[in-house]
Order: C-alpha cells, then structure tokens, then sequence
C-alpha cells in the first residue's frame, strides 16, 4: 500500500506498541480516516489484505452492535500450515495487526477505559480446513456432479439421508433418516434434528453420495458422508 501515514499515527504495528508505565495504551493506524462508515472501512480492510496476503482468501464481514462495530476476517484458504497453535496465533497477530492500521485504540485497563474504532477480529474458517484436507488427500472423496445451489433445487421432503461415514463416535452414524423440510438454509430431518447447510466449498455430491466438510485443527478431514435417496415418485 502506498497510503500516507495519518497525522499522530504510530510508526509501530499495532502488536509492538505497548502500554506506557500508567497503563495507557495508544495505537493510532497509519491507514485510519476519522469518522469513516462501516462498509467502506470493510472495503478498504478487504482490499488491503487481498493485496498484502496475496496467497490468502478472505471473507470479510461487518457486525454493529450496542458496544461498537466489528470487522471480521475469517481465513478461507492460505498455504500457511495453521495446525499448530502457535502458527495459529502469528498469522492472527499478523492479519490483525494489518487491520489495525485503519483504526485507532486507546484503552488503560487500570482505569477500565477502553474506546476505539472498531473491535478487529480473524478466524481461521472451516473451509480452510477443508482446503488443507484436500491438499493433503481427502478420505472418502466425491465428486462434485451436484453443486450446493443446485442440490438446494432438488433435495425434496420425503427423500432420506443415511449417516454412512463421520468422525469416530458420531452418535448418529449408520441412521436412515427422513427429510421432513426444506428451508433456504438447512434440512430438517425426522426425530427433531437439522442439518445445516456448509458452504460451498466444503460441500460434494454425486448425485448419490453427499460429503460435507466440517473439519478443524483438531481433525482436519473431518467430515459427514451421506447416502441420498431420492424420494420415489408414482
């Protein structure tokens, strides 16, 4: 980026400023713009990283809340290996500390004072577990015939959905279950339970088998594999 620096902005990120000896801590970004609306701030924050994480995806989104405003980035896919912790917490520190730069912060938790722009916060999403899965070599592949959106159209009340495969110790391995209802986002299936629909980048389906991602840093493979059986029509 080649923004100029605000005036009063730290020359320091917003991780190597710290508190002074009465406890007060300020961190003014060099990309902050006094007064900016939500959306464009998001825009901006999208951009930025987009360019300065160039082998990262994002999926940034907003939330307002009575306390402030929040800007989310949740990491879809990078070729950095997050399965340790410690991985996990330098490149939240790094995507945050560039998010930081456009806003400001001013806290002394002495006092019980904090005020800033608005609160920062990075995920690591489930499809970035989906994505090193795959990279790795996925247990159970399906092809993806079907696409989510197209799945959506067709999956009716009345076909059911068997549990065939999930992480060890599923309670619900091995059930034949109805679908009760369709609704725009989940399944509602026999005995009072639901199935959420992922994105889609951790959905595949043939047109019989169905495999849905729902992986962490503690299995990243982890997934539901699912035998549809269309309802039969007279």
């Amino acid at each position: 980026m080649t923004d100029a620096i605000a005036p009063g902005a730290s020359a320091r990120l917003y991780s190597q400023t710290e508190h002074d000896e009465r406890g007060n801590f300020h961190y003014e970004g060099d990309l902050y713009l006094a007064g900016e609306a939500l959306l464009p701030l998001a825009a901006r924050i999208e951009r930025h990283l987009a360019e300065y994480f160039s082998t990262t995806t994002f999926a940034i989104r907003t939330e307002k809340f009575a306390g402030g405003r929040k800007v989310i980035a949740e990491i879809l896919d990078t070729p950095t290996d997050l399965t340790g912790r410690d991985a996990q917490n330098a490149f939240i520190v790094e995507i945050r500390d560039q998010m930081e730069r456009f806003g400001f912060t001013r806290t002394n938790p002495l006092q019980d004072f904090w005020s800033c722009s608005f609160y920062c916060d990075v995920r690591i999403g489930q499809a970035y577990w989906a994505a090193l899965a795959k990279r790795q070599g996925n247990r159970n592949p399906v092809d993806t015939v079907i696409s989510l959106a197209a799945f959506k159209k067709r999956v009716k009340a009345g076909d059911r959905l068997k549990l065939i495969d999930a992480p060890a110790g599923h309670r619900l391995l091995g059930t034949n279950r109805e679908i009760t209802k369709v609704r725009s986002g989940d399944l509602i299936l026999e005995g009072r339970s639901y199935l959420s629909f992922p994105r889609a980048s951790a959905f595949a389906c043939d047109g019989r088998l169905i495999r849905i991602a729902i992986g962490s840093e503690y299995g990243p493979d982890d997934h539901l594999l699912y035998e549809w059986t269309r309802k039969s029509v007279a």
